[in-house]
């Protein structure tokens, strides 16, 4: 596999597109011409519900969890679900978004926390389960037994139910921290989750830099696409840490999944910082027209494209411009990133 600096960042002769023919495109003959399509870019946030978003981009009378989910899917076709990672999903309460959603919105949801490996405090699991969990001296559930665990990955897939079945469910975000780090040991849990997911498509972000660095990122890339899992390119800041993956341009499926996450160096690691310290940074054009060219450039390779922003911090407003006194960093970005979209495709149709 060959890789070559592209756009923002590391181009990576996908195994989708050097090694395998797209069994729905047709003109297999020698001498037929391929025309490929290149799929819609649908962008959105990396939650609706985000503590900056209710604070300073809902309107100040969407005040209900309903108006404020129907007001956000009035302006973005799809959203990740982050409150997965906290709790598990809860049939009733997914029937509800489904509800408040049209028809064609698409939910990504996020893994569990034990699902990836994270550390989960007791209060966070089922009651029921809770006896065989054995917390720590601290309250946390670090080293659940594989039997707790699948038990867990069992009841986050029928909370999803009601998704499948008004077609809204987009793939499973499986975010693994910093600490899985690439090995055999982390290769075969990669393997046993896919089983545990069944038939739902899996979205897999790395948070190490040893599943991307130039010695593993043709073996990663080529698993996750035996696994039929999509990788999800991530633009971060651009540093060593170990916890900064490259970012790799690659599809391992027909889906291309990209997580803005923004490019704060000086936040990422910061000691005590909060998940709005991290992420907080506001893209220029300049950085989001780069992406959009890129993005509609692999999206010619792929069936569906996402474009989600992460990067849930905050920032000054303009009174110039009529803004509020604080911004929304996230929804400020996709909405910008969607007019940018549709320059560059009214520029090609031109």
């Amino acid at each position: 596999m060959q890789a070559e600096r592209y756009g923002p960042g590391i181009r990576a002769t996908s195994p989708v597109r050097a090694g395998r023919k797209d069994p729905s495109v047709g003109g297999s003959e020698a001498g037929d011409t391929i025309v490929r399509m290149a799929a819609p870019i649908r962008v959105g946030t990396c939650s609706w519900a985000d503590k900056s978003l209710v604070a300073h981009w809902y309107p100040r009378g969407v005040r209900s969890p309903e108006e404020r989910l129907r007001y956000y899917a009035e302006r973005f076709d799809t959203v990740e679900l982050d409150a997965s990672y906290y709790r598990l999903p809860e049939e009733e309460t997914v029937r509800k978004w489904v509800e408040r959603t049209p028809p064609g919105f698409l939910f990504h949801v996020k893994a569990f926390a034990m699902m990836t490996r994270h550390p989960v405090r007791l209060e966070q699991l089922p009651p029921e389960l809770r006896e065989e969990a054995k917390p720590d001296e601290k309250g946390r559930v670090e080293r659940p037994s594989r039997d707790l665990r699948a038990e867990i990955f069992a009841r986050f897939h029928a909370g999803l139910e009601p998704f499948r079945q008004a077609g809204k469910l987009g793939g499973i975000l499986l975010q693994f921290p910093s600490y899985v780090v690439f090995k055999d040991a982390s290769l075969d849990y990669l393997l046993w989750a896919r089983e545990e997911l069944r038939d739902d498509a899996l979205l897999v972000e790395f948070r190490h830099r040893s599943w991307l660095d130039d010695e593993h990122r043709a073996e990663t890339l080529a698993f996750l696409e035996e696994l039929g899992a999509s990788h999800v390119v991530v633009d971060a800041p651009k540093t060593e840490a170990k916890n900064l993956v490259p970012t790799v341009l690659g599809l391992t499926s027909p889906t291309l999944y990209v997580r803005f996450h923004g490019r704060n160096p000086g936040t990422w690691n910061k000691r005590g910082g909060s998940a709005s310290e991290r992420f907080d940074y506001l893209y220029d054009d300049g950085e989001l027209r780069e992406w959009a060219q890129t993005m509609r450039e692999l999206a010619g390779d792929a069936r569906e494209a996402y474009a989600m922003f992460n990067n849930n911090g905050r920032t000054p407003g303009s009174a110039v411009r009529g803004e509020r006194e604080w911004i929304a960093q996230a929804p400020v970005n996709a909405l910008r990133f969607q007019e940018l979209l549709g320059e560059a495709a009214g520029g090609a149709a031109a």
